[in-house]
């Protein structure tokens, strides 16, 4: 008997002792983690200044990069709040079984009724990705889930009327771009319903719906602060991504595709992914291009808000990177054959 009791309590030492628990010696403290970290940091930029990068930082090419940088990430993330307070309302407040009710039980008729769903939502893409995940994990379809994704931002009431604005006296081009997204979500949604695996998702962990005896508002602060923090950095590397295209080619290389039309498309296409031009201001970015065609100038506006360096970065945050490698290459082929064929039908 005594030799079990010593035993019994070996036992509860040792699982005292266990590596992340609260009373482990070996674990660092948190705040000894952010002074180590802040002094870090503190050495390598005085090392910096040091060997110059004070005249660096100082050169009006960073400058210029400085400020694309800024603007990008200042433009996306009132929209990206948005997202994320939306994201976090349907955590904390929505029945799991009001996603199941309204959307038809078949998921290939759940595809274009999520689609034509994204023209409620006033937001871009960086508030669309957190608002999906949401989805899914209130048990959404994925396919239903990622065609309110693109749709989204793409063909929402402010995104058409700054088309408008943008190409004045051309309904047309409202229309096309109306047309060619929704085409683009519905058929990527539908050839994930046909293609797409449950292992290529790497979703954080994390609770969904409410739990008995929490505070609502409580879950609510909790799910916004999570995909806000969680979102925000991925959004910051995409601006930085695209600032650096911005200010490292030639304007001139516009001018030398101008001229092919299908060039002129895939070129349009490729500067759309990696300005990352928010869905809202993309319409007066395209009409200043009056050097392409219409078409190619559609197809800058249909694949900038569903293929572009931040959606990207933001999806790999979310979903994980081999479905945002898979997603995003696919999306952009798919934009670009609606693009064409709704182009050469309208415009």
């Amino acid at each position: 008997m005594n030799e079990a009791d010593g035993l019994v309590k070996d036992l509860r030492v040792d699982t005292s002792r266990q590596p992340g628990t609260c009373t482990s010696p070996d674990r660092p403290a948190p705040t000894s983690l952010l002074a180590a970290g802040a002094a870090s940091i503190l050495v390598i930029g005085g090392l910096a200044w040091v060997a110059g990068a004070a005249d660096w930082l100082s050169h009006p090419g960073f400058r210029a990069w400085q400020t694309v940088c800024v603007a990008i990430t200042v433009q996306a993330l009132p929209f990206l709040i948005l997202g994320t307070l939306i994201s976090g309302a349907v955590n904390a407040f929505v029945p799991a079984q009001a996603f199941s009710k309204a959307l038809p039980r078949n998921p290939a008729l759940a595809v274009p009724v999520a689609s034509a769903a994204g023209i409620v939502l006033p937001g871009c893409e960086c508030a669309s990705v957190p608002v999906a995940g949401s989805l899914i994990r209130r048990g959404v379809t994925p396919a239903a889930a990622f065609a309110f994704l693109l749709s989204a931002p793409a063909v929402n009431p402010i995104v058409l009327t700054a088309t408008a604005v943008a190409f004045p006296g051309k309904p047309e081009m409202v229309a096309a771009r109306l047309i060619a997204s929704l085409a683009t979500s519905a058929a990527m949604g539908w050839l994930w319903l046909k293609l797409g695996r449950a292992e290529w998702l790497r979703m954080p962990a994390r609770h969904t719906g409410h739990q008995h005896g929490h505070s609502r508002w409580e879950e609510f602060r909790l799910g916004f602060q999570h995909d806000f923090l969680h979102a925000g950095g991925f959004l910051v590397l995409g601006a930085m991504a695209a600032a650096t295209f911005n200010v490292t080619v030639p304007r001139s290389v516009l001018d030398t595709f101008s001229g092919s039309p299908w060039m002129s498309v895939l070129f349009l296409a490729g500067l759309a992914i990696v300005l990352a031009v928010c869905s809202e201001a993309d319409a007066f970015v395209a009409a200043s291009l009056t050097g392409f065609s219409p078409t190619a100038r559609l197809t800058f506006m249909v694949v900038g808000p569903m293929v572009d360096v931040k959606l990207i970065a933001l999806q790999a945050g979310t979903f994980g990177r081999s479905f945002a490698v898979r997603f995003s290459s696919a999306t952009a082929v798919v934009a670009i054959v609606s693009s064409a064929l709704v182009g050469w039908w309208l415009l």
